[in-house]
């Protein structure tokens, strides 16, 4: 059995996770307002100092609410130009209308295609965050089902499955007053999985590994069909699709893969995405060597304000020092929002991130069950 699909050899720490005998950090997952009450209590010191609590929302002026919260994925990559644009997944949306759940698939289906791609691909939704349901669709059937659970005017996005089965994120940082960003921090993103015996059950053998043992109750309603089932010998079962960490993905921190080449290949990418300076992208890549390189990368998404250097939730990361990495995104977003005010933005009101908080969590209520 193993916790991760990817193979040792892909990560630079390789020897170093190998010999780790922890299965999880103690505050992996704990509750998210325990996690942020060092940044709760910094937010408003630092909103005394810069003499505004909003001003982490001018980030990403482009963005509403330079995507801290309510952001729409479509708006942010139909910003895309250039090597941003082509670096994209191909992707379209659709909105959930009085048009019956069939006739919405069926018409998602046809622009996919006319866009390049087929049945199956990945639907999510535009608004929303730590992997809310994100869905891997096969058939139009399925996909009539998944637009069902959406909410009248919620938008939806069917994008194009990746060729690359390795995933990383890659959070950057460039100051509006500097030509070039930074990397600042990489961390490859596994999906567990566990080997069949042919004698144990799906459920015996999850309950037998260290790790996914402890997150059963993660991974149990997305195998619910098969979870008694005896696993043949040999047969690998990934036990989610959506390799976001509060899913129950594996997160190692991948920082000795930041090379001066990649830097400059995301810098790039980056600079082709008008007026953004802080936020996250999520990547699929070939091998080691091409993400070292910068080269082929495949963009799923990039999050803005709100998005996390997320190494923090290695297992093998100190509380404190994924603590201090918070409070450091908070104080770098107090001081690019500052910029962007020298430079003659105004900042947004308490109501509107307010309003936009509300909104995200309604629609959340609704999205069908992440893979």
């Amino acid at each position: 059995m193993s916790d991760s699909t990817q193979s040792d050899a892909l990560h630079p720490e390789g020897s170093n996770r190998a010999s780790s005998t922890k299965s999880l950090a103690f505050f992996e997952f704990w509750p998210t307002w325990l996690m942020y009450l060092p940044v709760m209590l910094q937010w408003p010191l630092l909103a005394l100092r810069y003499r505004s609590f909003t001003l982490p929302l001018l980030a990403n002026p482009d963005l509403p609410l330079g995507g801290m919260v309510g952001a729409s994925k479509a708006q942010l990559m139909g910003q895309a130009r250039g090597h941003c644009a082509r670096a994209f997944l191909p992707w379209v949306t659709g909105s959930r209308t009085q048009a019956s759940a069939e006739t919405l698939a069926e018409d998602l289906l046809a622009r996919a295609e006319r866009e390049g791609f087929r049945l199956p691909f990945v639907v999510k939704p535009d608004i929303g965050c730590r992997g809310a349901g994100v869905k891997r669709v096969s058939s139009l059937d399925e996909l009539s089902r998944v637009i069902a659970h959406y909410p009248p005017g919620a938008t939806f996005i069917a994008q194009k499955l990746a060729r690359f089965e390795h995933e990383a994120g890659i959070f950057y940082v460039r100051a509006p007053d500097e030509p070039r960003g930074t990397v600042v921090s990489l961390t490859f993103k596994d999906l567990p999985s566990v080997t069949g015996n042919g004698r144990h059950t799906l459920a015996q053998l999850v309950e037998a590994d260290p790790r996914a043992g402890a997150l059963q109750h993660l991974y149990e309603p997305r195998q619910r069909d098969r979870w008694h089932q005896v696993v043949p010998r040999g047969e690998v079962v990934p036990l989610l699709f959506s390799a976001s960490h509060c899913q129950g993905a594996v997160f190692t921190n991948g920082q000795s893969a930041i090379t001066p080449a990649l830097a400059q290949a995301i810098d790039r990418l980056m600079h082709d995405l008008p007026n953004f300076h802080y936020g996250r992208l999520d990547v699929k890549f070939a091998d080691l060597k091409s993400l070292r390189a910068g080269d082929n990368l495949e963009v799923m998404e990039i999050n803005g304000a709100s998005a996390e250097a997320i190494h923090i939730w290695d297992r093998d990361t100190r509380l404190g020092d994924a603590l201090r990495t918070l409070m450091w995104q908070y104080r770098t977003l107090f001081r690019i929002g500052a910029q962007q005010r020298r430079r003659g933005y105004r900042t947004p009101g308490l109501r509107a991130l307010w309003r936009a908080w509300r909104h995200e969590r309604a629609l959340t209520r609704h999205y069908p069950e992440t893979d």
